[in-house]
């Protein structure tokens, strides 16, 4: 509790500190209209010499707000009006001041207009980060990972097709070292059966991905990065849906809407998916071989026959949006299930046949936020979030199959038998059932035009049992229990200076983890039976911090650099297992410590004549101690595919990446992005003094060396006036890399060269959109964890329905 308190207290401190600050601030509304009360749109209203600046809406309607007491002179500009400047005196809360302006009286052959995008803001704050923009992609046939997959320095571990198990790897960090949030909330609250596929690009406003160095307000363990998904908050009335169709028979389907009321802010939003795809696309090569009744190999071609997955859910948030007690506050109910067939274990040797998952989420929610909160420059956050998550593991086939389905035969001409008794180990019907609690309250505390802090806390609690239905009932009354709680507390300090070209921030983290298990167990005593319980408890606590920085030597020109230490706790299917995923527990894994450094720069975007460019390239290191990984495991035949986690020691990584864009006429777009890093088992000698054999090799079963290309051209008014037809391109490489320790070919992945092909069609009322996509157009294999193959050449197409003014 006495985080609590510390929190609480410095809620206080910071409302009390606003109140007696000297200085103080105010809201400033207005109207920019034209003779006949006409508002102007998009005009820019500025405040003189400060940063302070926002744009009139569709109605003129402007607020500014955190405006300093005093005079002030108030600039307003735009391409349809004449300039104009008006002088106030701020000295109460809030000012109203309708402006009349004139249009402009001369006609322009060209128009250039700078204006600092949220994307921009975002990535000269001095953090290696990324900001996807889903405006452009939004009406295509990609899944939010493809699109995280084509960012620079990214790459999506996906062991298969829709519905796979997937990981992500920032710059050499992957796994868990990576978290993924939903506006800031763990994506883990939400269940296995809600990913980021379930989000379609039209309900994303944007994605921030944040490499090495993890700012306060996201407040987690992530230690190698982290991906922010940032829904969007328009409140218009409006319908989307959304419907797609292509090979191995997959469906994907989509819809959304917002309702508002104008008068009472009275706000409802809903949106739900549905995915379903057998996923049964062929897969050949060295990693694809039956065995034969005599042991030989015969490698073959085949399509996978266990694997199909089907998912849907729904989400409904009722509430308020823009009133006077709040910015934001909406109770919510997230539901999803799902259904996913299992092919293989780790690696693809061994085909399965009827072991699968079945899941079930249901997520209840509060989310509140509140703009200058009792005083000027406050801004207050809450979000809480309680789930029951609820899984079954099947697996009670006997038999052994080959790549054809079909059962396997010994030299005698019978069928073989799995050797214990079932695909993956023996027989079960395991339930996991857990319940997992999610609270995060933050502060933004902007005391000063140029300085702010930033107060974040989250915690996250997991409890877990699990039972096997095919155990008898008195087994079945020594199930264990498991639970997992954590505590993170940061804080930081935003700082600009030298108008705005430099920024700084300063943070510090404090973590606390608490594990505990409990496991029965039966006791005989003189021919007496008991039942008693075993209690294990771990308890970690530790600090983190780190700074970013960022300084514009030119206008659109940033060098950018960042440093933390930052630590990762072990996550519950770390500690605890997986046996859906085939990990088996290890409770004694240790928390996972790196020291990274970014340093790059950022150029652009630049404009001359019709064309635009920009650059950014950047350094990193990340020096590592016992870094947590999946147990590399050479013995591919092995009849249990079960692996833990486990720390490494030490690491290394060592790389670069970087990124160019140009764009022609607004209609020729071109994007090329690199990313290399030497990742290595750093730990040269073992407790006895013995050199490690893999000291200084490249650490197994990562991608290190990606390309990423991008062409879009745009042609309007074909077929109609008002349409366009955007057709685009896509290349892919992915160097080679070993997926176990072994320095052999036959651990090797083949180097992978993947293009794809893609159209849309808008039609003139910008509401039906229809696209085509071909991935993969040469049918080339495509490797990813442990040497596991995804679909070859697929096609797709899409359908998009969108009203924006109900």
């Amino acid at each position: 509790m006495k985080y609590y308190y510390l929190l609480t207290c410095l809620l206080i401190s910071c409302c009390v500190f606003a109140q007696t600050d000297g200085v103080r601030f105010a809201t400033l509304r207005g109207n920019v209209h034209v003779e006949g009360d006409t508002g102007v749109a998009h005009v820019t209203v500025r405040i003189k010499n400060t940063s302070i600046a926002t744009l009139s809406d569709a109605r003129g309607h402007f607020e500014l707000k955190n405006v300093p007491y005093g005079h002030q002179e108030i600039s307003i500009t735009s391409v349809e009006i004449q300039p104009k400047s008006v002088k106030l005196h701020v000295h109460k809360p809030v000012h109203t001041m309708p402006v009349l302006v004139n249009k402009a009286i001369f006609d322009l052959a060209e128009v250039q207009v700078k204006h600092k995008t949220e994307k921009k803001e975002i990535e000269t704050q001095g953090f290696a980060v990324n900001v996807i923009e889903t405006k452009e992609v939004a009406n295509r046939n990609f899944q939010t990972n493809e699109l995280l997959d084509r960012t620079v320095g990214v790459r999506v571990r996906q062991n298969g097709g829709l519905g796979s198990s997937v990981s992500y790897n920032l710059n050499g960090m992957s796994g868990e070292s990576v978290r993924i949030f939903i506006d800031g909330i763990p994506i883990s609250t939400y269940g296995a059966s809600f990913s980021l596929n379930s989000i379609p690009p039209a309900l994303i406003e944007r994605i921030e991905v944040y490499k090495g160095v993890i700012p306060a307000h996201l407040s987690d363990d992530a230690l190698g990065g982290a991906i922010n998904v940032i829904l969007k908050k328009g409140m218009g009335n409006n319908l989307t849906a959304s419907v797609s169709y292509g090979s191995f028979n997959t469906l994907q389907a989509t819809i959304s809407g917002t309702h508002r009321n104008a008068k009472s802010g009275f706000t409802v939003k809903a949106s739900g998916f549905y995915n379903h795809s057998d996923n049964d696309y062929e897969v050949w090569g060295k990693f694809v071989r039956n065995i034969l009744p005599n042991g030989r190999y015969d490698y073959v071609r085949a399509r996978r026959f266990n694997d199909a997955y089907k998912s849907i859910g729904g989400q409904v948030e009722v509430g308020f949006t823009d009133v006077k007690w709040a910015d934001q506050f909406f109770v919510g109910y997230n539901g999803s299930s799902d259904y996913k067939e299992i092919q293989h274990g780790t690696y693809m040797s061994i085909p399965y046949k009827g072991r699968f998952t079945e899941s079930e989420s249901h997520v209840l929610s509060l989310n509140y936020r509140k703009k200058n909160l009792l005083v000027d420059g406050l801004e207050f956050t809450l979000s809480g979030m309680s789930s029951n998550r609820s899984q079954v593991v099947v697996d009670t086939v006997k038999w052994n199959y080959n790549w054809f389905g079909e059962r396997s035969v010994g030299l005698d001409g019978n069928p073989i038998l799995r050797p214990s008794g079932a695909q993956q180990g023996a027989p079960t019907i395991n339930h996991i059932n857990r319940h997992v609690t999610t609270f995060r309250a933050g502060i933004n505390y902007d005391f000063h035009q140029n300085h702010r802090l930033v107060l974040n806390h989250i915690f996250y609690n997991i409890d877990r049992d699990q039972q096997d239905f095919l155990r008898s009932e008195s087994e079945r009354e020594f199930i264990g229990t498991r639970n997992l709680a954590k505590n993170i507390t940061s804080v930081a300090y935003e700082l600009k200076a030298f108008e705005s070209k430099l920024k700084a921030n300063v943070f510090g983290k404090y973590y606390q983890q608490q594990i505990d298990k409990m496991d029965p167990v039966l006791v005989v005593t003189e021919g007496q039976s008991s039942r008693r319980e075993n209690r294990t408890a771990n308890a970690k606590t530790t600090t983190g911090y780190g700074a970013a920085l960022s300084y514009a030597l030119l206008p659109n020109l940033y060098v950018l650099t960042s440093a933390e230490k930052a630590v990762r706790l072990p996550s519950e299917g770390e500690v605890f297992g997986s046996p859906g995923e085939n990990i088996v527990e290890n409770f004694g894994i240790r928390p996972e410590v790196s020291n990274n450094l970014n340093v790059g720069f950022r150029a652009g975007s630049y404009t001359t004549g019709q064309h635009k460019y920009s650059f950014a390239l950047s350094g990193f290191i990340r020096d590592t101690r016992d870094k947590i990984v999946q147990r590399v495991n050479p013995r591919l035949n092995d009849a249990v595919q079960t692996d833990p986690f486990e720390n490494l020691g030490k690491t290394k990584s060592i790389g670069f990446e970087a990124e160019a864009s140009y764009s022609y006429k607004n209609n020729l777009t071109i994007g090329l992005s690199a990313s290399k890093f030497n990742s290595v088992f750093n730990m040269r000698y073992d407790p006895n003094g013995r050199e490690y054999d893999y000291y200084n090799r490249q650490l197994p079963n990562e991608p290190f060396f990606t390309i990423n290309n991008t062409i879009q051209y745009s042609f309007k008014d074909v077929l109609a006036q008002q349409s366009r037809l955007n057709v685009y391109y896509g290349f892919r490489f992915v160097e080679r890399f070993y997926t176990t320790w072994l320095v052999i070919d036959d651990f090797r992945t083949p180097r992978q060269y993947i293009q794809d092909l893609g159209a849309s069609y808008v039609l003139p009322n910008k509401r039906f959109i229809v696209s085509a996509d071909i991935k993969n157009i040469f049918d080339q294999q495509a490797y990813d964890n442990f040497a596991v193959q995804k679909p070859g050449r697929a096609f797709y197409l899409k359908l998009n329905y969108s009203i924006n003014n109900l």
